[in-house]
């Protein structure tokens, strides 16, 4: 007598695969008979955007609508006038916070804003020990701005 190449394992997965498609195909009814109670309206919803620039559902009123021209839209940054002109002094006043001359590097704090800057070795004029009045002008380096330049006071 020959043994069935039916298995218990292979009729199970069987079912499973025949109920996940019945149910499916449940859904997918379930799904036309609601649009067609909705009207047949089952699309994408229209979304507005109100004066405060918020989504919503309802159309703003009209008889608040505000007429911009397109020269009063600036989309960069204004120029300055041929009168003014920017003052900024590159060169930047602080103290020495902390230096290991045998390492080569050090923090100064600025003056000004209080900020620490990292100072390395190949950016010494002058040789600084910790507690010098120094001045120095900033660098972007690697992980931020760096102390180059730096002069003692």
């Amino acid at each position: 007598m020959a043994k069935s190449q039916q298995t218990f394992n292979k009729s199970e997965k069987e079912k499973k695969r025949l109920k996940k498609r019945e149910d499916k195909r449940k859904k997918m009814e379930a799904r036309k008979a609601e649009k067609e109670a909705n009207g047949g309206t089952g699309g994408i919803p229209i979304a507005y955007v109100d004066y405060n620039g918020n989504l919503t559902d309802t159309p703003p009123d009209p008889e608040n609508k505000i007429e911009i021209e397109a020269e009063n839209i600036e989309v960069s940054i204004p120029k300055t006038l041929p009168g003014e002109k920017v003052e900024f002094d590159p060169i930047r006043k602080g103290k020495v916070n902390f230096f290991d001359s045998s390492k080569g590097f050090g923090f100064i704090i600025d003056e000004e804003n209080n900020e620490k800057y990292f100072c390395h070795v190949s950016g010494l004029i002058d040789e600084i020990a910790e507690n010098d009045k120094v001045q120095f002008e900033l660098e972007k380096g690697q992980r931020g701005m760096n102390a180059v330049k730096v002069k003692l006071i």
